[in-house]
């Protein structure tokens, strides 16, 4: 109980030195648990989505992805004849039977010719109207479609992009384009994550989507009263047969739906939590920081307390414990802060496109047990080095001085230790920039930077010691002897400085390390845009998975000014090598002019010798690896289609980030066996235009398509510019949750200032006593601020240059072979580090200047 008892007192008569130690410990776990949250109401809202859209039993075709699954790149579904909706009405057990239509390959646009389905990764269905659906809709206004030019919409499509009943639709499939008047709105009964869905009666829906009567793309099974899933499962798959169709219960096709956004989701959570732990890595220095000057500040009393009995076991678990406390405060108030964070990500993810309601949040009982755990568990590790010290202090050593003693031996130890870290992470880093496989080179990689990382920790009071002489004679020597005070505070106690800059350190080397991977990447793709792409004009959708329709293809071919158009098209086929082995590739079937479109560089043959008849290219990877030579002959076998045997003519170099291992054969080739009804629509498509009239073409192209907008149409510029555009939106993402880290260090700055400035009273005193304004005492903490920030943003700015070069190494063994560092950037990281100091000692300057002198001299 006296070990409590002191705790708890030492614990309160602290309380606003642990505050600061306190926010780090709940931001962390605010993150942690806001995370949890967020995924868990993620994945509540999907389940309960998919739960309520599966009937009983679902039939869809074998090859089907499900709703509205598509056959590879045709942009149609894959269907079911109406004989087998027939079938499966006559099985016993079956109390209803109908036929759905639904396809996903469909952009909807209003009178404004603006895309109203989902752009952002949800899908947009167009199908058929069924009595399925209304397990999940209700219609809230007007009714269902009842004939060919009528259709429904759902509410929260109509609610954002304002259409209401008796507004024009336009829908675009790759069978055509028709239009449709609203005349029903229709709610989800459940949280819609962001699909749009527009409604057809059946007939329409199978003419507009499938191209005719008699298919449907799913078929929705009912069962009678008493008659399980599992069995009506078992008596419609003894009616149709095995190996023709994929036959699903309602957890079964929950289950499979789930697991399709589920991979989405787990990457999300693992990003976010590992920033979270990057937070708490950085709220380690901080508590440590706290408990060491706290152990240091109260050795005497500490000496005190070994002078009348007390154990080297009671002070540990007395420090222990305020660690807990401090765990447990700031772990329950970052629980609490983390449900709101997660209502704050999903009001930030509806604005995105995916809705979320806080109707589906969901706080699973291991997110605080979680929370609590782990911030309780970071907060006594990292007390634990401060208690052992503080239980080391002997009772004569600690009532002879006020501070704990300095222990040149394991200073030695740690610079040692630290070195060899250090030289062992970088020589690992050097390895890895010398590997000639990625997946080798990586692991190195991943060595390297933990070591480094560890090594600079360790040796950041040795190099604090001479950096911080260094950046005080540039930076602190113009304030004179304010500056001089200013730099033997900071190098007063080197460990300190050390690990308050070690905490800046590793937000901003993951910072410096990421700008030059991205800046890597994007001078890379340019550079090989301008050495490989002779096209003017790139024709791709601006929403994933839409394939180019036949009608804008026409638009984009009869466009004036235009020299010629390429068509790309991706055909799924299993290769047999000469060497007999069989793997499933992609073959690129594309029209000759390609090779002009773009220049890729052959190791033997000639790329243009590809597009002849029954010939084809390989990768030189693909080559090596099964022994092929240009005349060799390649079996394919055309997943949709027949089985070719194509000569080897050419070979193209794999050292390139565009197309890497493609192998290409001429289009007309792969239309000789492959149906036209099977055979993948383009997902891009690349133009010349006519010699002088690259303007006039560029604007005749954009007007072509412009009824289209679903595409996008680019020259070379645009091309550029929008894959920086995309770099740039991600590695922004990626600051903005490093920055969680960055504000956490900055605490840490405070915290130490704060706390030394205490530490520091009687000296203060004195120094307001000589002569001391109190704007010079101000300006003094404020330049000891600035140099631990500069100090730690050197560390980190030099530590993620060197990771970045090294990871762009292992990028050039991809393509991607500029390195380029964003010097723009990283200055201004740099400038930035020193408001960063500026802005931390607001309050412990302020704090000092209005210390009272006498009160302060006469401090113990």
């Amino acid at each position: 109980m006296t070990v409590v008892k002191t705790s708890m007192r030492n614990f309160f008569a602290h309380k606003g030195r642990m505050a600061l130690s306190a926010v780090a410990v709940l931001l962390s776990v605010a993150f942690v648990s806001g995370t949890l949250v967020f995924t868990d109401t993620m994945n509540t809202t999907f389940d309960k989505l998919f739960a309520i859209t599966s009937p009983d039993v679902t039939v869809s075709p074998k090859s089907s992805g499900g709703e509205g699954g598509q056959q590879s790149g045709t942009g149609k579904p894959e269907t079911l004849p109406a004989s087998a909706l027939e079938r499966v009405g006559a099985v016993a057990g079956v109390k209803s039977v109908e036929g759905a239509v639904s396809s996903e390959s469909v952009t909807v646009v209003n009178a404004e010719n603006k895309n109203v389905g989902a752009t952002t990764g949800a899908p947009t269905f167009v199908g058929n109207w069924t009595r399925n659906d209304l397990r999940s809709m209700e219609i809230a206004s007007g009714h269902a479609p009842r004939g060919p030019t009528e259709a429904m919409i759902d509410a929260d499509t109509a609610d954002k992009h304002h259409i209401k009943i008796g507004d024009e639709l336009r829908a675009i499939a790759v069978t055509g384009t028709f239009t449709k008047k609203i005349t029903g709105i229709a709610a989800f009964k459940v949280t819609n994550p962001g699909a749009t869905v527009l409604y057809l009666d059946t007939a329409t829906a199978q003419r507009e989507l499938l191209g005719g009567p008699g298919r449907f793309t799913q078929l929705h099974v009912t069962a009678d009263a008493g008659v399980s899933d599992t069995k009506l499962k078992q008596d419609v798959t003894a009616a149709l047969g095995t190996g023709t169709y994929k036959i699903q219960t309602q957890k079964e096709a929950a289950d499979a739906n789930r697991s399709d956004v589920g991979s989405f989701l787990d990457v999300m959570k693992y990003a976010m939590l590992g920033f979270a732990g990057i937070a708490f890595l950085v709220g380690i220095f901080l508590i440590v920081n706290t408990f060491s000057m706290l152990v240091a500040q109260r050795t005497r009393e500490i000496g005190l307390m070994r002078a009348l009995g007390s154990s080297r076991g009671q002070i540990n678990r007395s420090v222990l414990f305020e660690a807990v406390l401090l765990g447990v405060f700031g772990s329950v108030a970052g629980v609490a802060a983390g449900v709101g964070l997660a209502v704050g990500l999903m009001k930030l993810m509806s604005a995105t496109g995916l809705e979320l309601s806080t109707e589906d949040l969901t706080v699973r009982w291991t997110t605080p047990v979680i929370g609590l755990v782990l911030g309780v568990l970071v907060t006594v590790v990292s007390a634990y080095i401060p208690a052992r010290r503080a239980a080391r202090i002997s009772p004569m050593a600690a009532l002879r001085d006020a501070g704990t003693p300095a222990d040149g031996r394991a200073g030695l130890l740690r610079a040692v230790l630290g070195l060899l870290l250090t030289a062992a992470g970088g020589l690992s880093l050097l390895v890895a920039t010398r590997a000639d496989e990625a997946a080798a080179g990586s692991l190195f990689l991943g060595v390297g930077v933990v070591f480094t990382l560890i090594g600079f920790v360790v040796i950041g009071p040795l190099l604090a010691g001479g950096l911080v002489r260094v950046l005080s004679a540039v930076l602190l020597r113009v304030f004179g002897p304010v500056g001089r005070l200013a730099e033997r505070n900071a190098l007063r106690n080197p460990r300190r400085t050390g690990a308050t800059g070690a905490a800046l350190m590793i937000g901003l080397a993951l910072v410096a390390c990421l700008s030059v991977v991205g800046s890597s990447m994007v001078a890379s793709a340019t550079d090989e845009l301008d050495k490989s792409v002779g096209a003017d004009f790139i024709v791709q959708p601006s929403v994933p998975n839409t394939p180019i329709v036949p009608k804008a293809q026409e638009a984009l071919e009869s466009t004036p000014g235009i020299a010629h158009v390429t068509q790309y098209r991706m055909v799924d086929a299993k290769l047999t090598s000469p060497d007999g082995k069989a793997e499933d590739e992609g073959v690129i079937a594309a029209d000759p002019t390609y090779a002009q479109d773009l220049r890729r560089e052959t190791v033997a043959g000639e790329l243009s010798a590809a597009y002849g008849k029954d010939a084809m290219s390989v990768g030189d990877a693909y080559a090596k690896d099964h022994g092929v030579k240009v005349g060799d002959t390649i079996k394919v076998a055309f997943k949709a289609g027949g089985t070719a045997e194509l000569k080897v003519a050419a070979i193209t170099s794999d050292d390139t980030s565009i197309d890497k291992g493609a192998m290409y054969i001429n289009l007309t080739t792969a239309e000789r066996y492959v149906p036209a009804a099977k055979m993948p629509k383009n997902m891009i498509m690349f133009a010349a235009a006519q010699d002088g009239k690259e303007k006039e073409a560029y604007a005749a192209l954009k007007k072509s398509l412009a009824p289209y907008p679903q595409y996008k149409v680019q020259d070379q510029t645009d091309f550029k510019q929008d894959l920086k555009d995309q770099v740039s939106q991600l590695l922004n993402i990626v600051y903005g949750l490093l920055g969680l880290a960055i504000v956490v260090a900055v605490l840490g700055v405070v915290n130490t200032l704060a706390l030394s400035v205490v530490e520091r009273t009687r000296e203060i005193g004195l120094l307001r006593a000589i002569g001391l304004s109190r704007r010079q005492l101000r300006r003094m903490i404020r330049l000891e601020s600035v140099v631990i920030a500069v100090f730690g943003a050197l560390l980190g700015l030099g530590l993620g240059l060197g990771w970045g070069t090294a990871a762009q190494k292992l990028l050039a063994l991809e393509g991607l072979g500029v390195l380029e560092i964003p010097w723009p950037t990283i200055a201004g990281v740099f400038v930035a580090s020193a408001f960063v100091g500026l802005f931390a000692a607001l309050v412990p300057a302020f704090r000092a200047g209005r210390m009272n002198v006498l009160n302060a001299i006469a401090s113990d």
